[in-house]
């Protein structure tokens, strides 16, 4: 069995007079490892044992699924990252008033480490110290931090969690954004600084991984994560009881070196601080001790970061990943607009005119309208497989501004647009709700695309790069396929010069009228300039 020992070096030091000890001015003596605790502190340990038990170890059979039905030969990125990023989940309160900001489960799981904390020192009287399991309960929380910290960097590392603005948002009026949207564009347009935040999270995950370095790894872990949690509570930036989950880790792992870096750093004493250090009597246990670390090594800092980067060059996930009709790219003016044959002059104030029209490089349209439109709040997060529920570029944007993504038959000249944002429906009166009427929208499903179109168009599934397919692809987008949310949809023929500065569309628009649109190419110049550190492949 494993057992652990004081650091020898700290015991001899201790033992040694302080005249004959090296180090000015007179050093101060490392505490020692008491061969009993207090009654005070064992109750404090049971309560903290349980507690960290709890918000270490997953519970809900989510994770569980997703850990046994992955394809470990054919892993898409989000597949490790779902197992990397896991938080507590107990209960849910139908009250968001009863949430806590979000940190019900915190709370939760203390007072379920309070009862059994007062339960265990009911039935346990003979244990007087616990320096075996909170040497493993350190370890547990050190691989905990490590492997979630690292999931998170990577995409820092691979700047794909704040994506560098689309030209549909560079195009809004910096009074429509939100709070949350101007704190993700903040740091989405200094890629390179989203870059060393990567860096930083990853060199405290892998710190955590070693004994000797997990105070370093813990000091960098509070810093960077206190940072992030602070923001997200000022900008509404959504992942506040994530981010403060590792500073909770990261002060439990730097409880145990308080003393002597207070010791070190405000006394200036030569300090040698008392290690747990493991010793394992058989060995088994030390071959699977290697093995183990080896694998979580190897799993969450080599093949992660393969993954992360396939994802970062071919298939970011916030951002649409097949690339749009290359002609098209671009900014437009319209020049002319006729709805049902009547021409519409332009005016700031009219409400059914398009303007600022834009094509993305990928399969999105945006164009604004002077009229209130329904706001997404999201964050444009999640794991989705298609393009149409990658909504960054939606989320977080007022003003009038409507995104489409379309399906482009290129041999017949054709646009299949649809709505982005799902349609409220008064019914439920919330956004993405299906509208009631299964049959219609499942007539909607068949009719919208003509079964001779469909033919033109690529296949979704194998649309990006080889090097990014995955399993994880092939289950989610025919899953995706699935939602029959309903949306507003356009057809529109397109006729475009050589080079794609005079465009022509032409069609049905969302409430089926007969629009013509005629569309001229500007070249609108941004103060930001283009980044050569963009994610996707067009």
């Amino acid at each position: 069995m494993a057992t652990t020992v004081i650091n020898p070096e700290a015991q001899q030091l201790n033992n040694v007079a302080p005249e004959s000890r090296p180090g000015k001015p007179a050093p101060a003596a490392a505490p020692s490892v008491k061969k009993e605790w207090t009654a005070t502190q064992r109750v404090a340990f049971r309560i903290a044992f349980i507690f960290f038990i709890i918000m270490c170890i997953p519970v809900t059979g989510e994770w569980w699924n997703n850990l046994v039905t992955i394809n470990w030969f054919h892993l898409h990125y989000r597949d490790l990252y779902d197992i990397a990023r896991f938080s507590p989940s107990i209960y849910k309160f139908q009250n968001p008033a009863y949430n806590l900001l979000g940190y019900i489960d915190w709370v939760e799981a203390l007072a379920i480490g309070i009862v059994g904390g007062l339960v265990w020192t009911a039935i346990d009287s003979k244990n007087k110290q616990y320096h075996n399991l909170y040497y493993w309960l350190r370890v547990v929380v050190r691989y905990r931090a490590g492997i979630g910290i690292i999931g998170f960097g990577f995409t820092k590392l691979f700047p794909v969690q704040m994506p560098y603005p689309s030209l549909g948002v560079l195009n809004a009026h910096f009074g429509d954004l939100t709070a949350q949207k101007i704190y993700w564009l903040s740091v989405g347009i200094v890629p390179w600084y989203q870059v060393f935040a990567g860096v930083v999270e990853l060199a405290a995950g892998t710190m955590l991984f070693f004994r000797k370095t997990t105070t370093f790894g813990a000091v960098l872990l509070l810093g960077a994560l206190g940072d992030i949690t602070y923001v997200n509570f000022a900008y509404d930036g959504g992942v506040h009881v994530y981010a403060s989950y590792f500073v909770l880790f990261s002060a439990f792992l730097l409880w145990y070196d308080i003393v002597p870096v207070y010791n070190l750093l405000v006394k200036e004493r030569f300090t040698v601080p008392p290690v747990l250090i493991p010793v394992f009597t058989q060995k088994w246990l030390k071959t699977t001790r290697i093995v183990l670390k080896t694998a979580t090594i190897g799993i969450f800092l080599v093949w992660l970061f393969y993954l992360q980067y396939v994802n970062f060059k071919y298939d970011p996930y916030k951002q649409p990943a097949t690339s749009g009709v290359k002609q098209l790219r671009g900014n437009y003016n319209v020049s002319e607009f006729k709805l049902n044959g009547q021409d519409i002059p332009y005016s700031p104030l009219d409400s059914v005119r398009w303007q600022g029209v834009t094509f993305e490089k990928w399969s999105s349209l945006t164009f604004n309208v002077n009229k209130p439109l329904n706001l997404d709040l999201s964050n444009g997060g999640g794991s989705p497989m298609r393009d149409i529920n990658r909504n960054f570029e939606l989320t977080g944007v007022a003003g009038g501004k409507r995104v489409f993504y379309y399906d482009a038959d290129t041999v017949n000249k054709v646009l299949y647009l649809q709505d982005k944002l799902p349609e409220f429906t008064k019914r439920k009166g919330k956004r993405g709700s299906r509208s009631g009427d299964k049959a219609a929208d499942n007539k909607l499903a068949k009719s919208f695309i003509p079964a001779e179109a469909k033919a033109n168009i690529r296949n979704e599934v194998t649309a990006i790069d080889p090097a990014a397919q995955s399993t994880r692809r092939e289950r989610g987008v025919p899953e995706e396929l699935k939602d029959k949310r309903k949306r507003a949809h356009m057809v529109l023929n397109y006729t475009a010069d050589a080079n794609g500065s005079h465009i022509v569309l032409t069609g049905k628009d969302d409430k089926k009228n007969d629009v013509y649109i005629v569309l001229d190419r500007i070249n609108r110049q941004y103060a930001l300039a283009d980044s050569k550190l963009v994610a996707g492949k067009y």
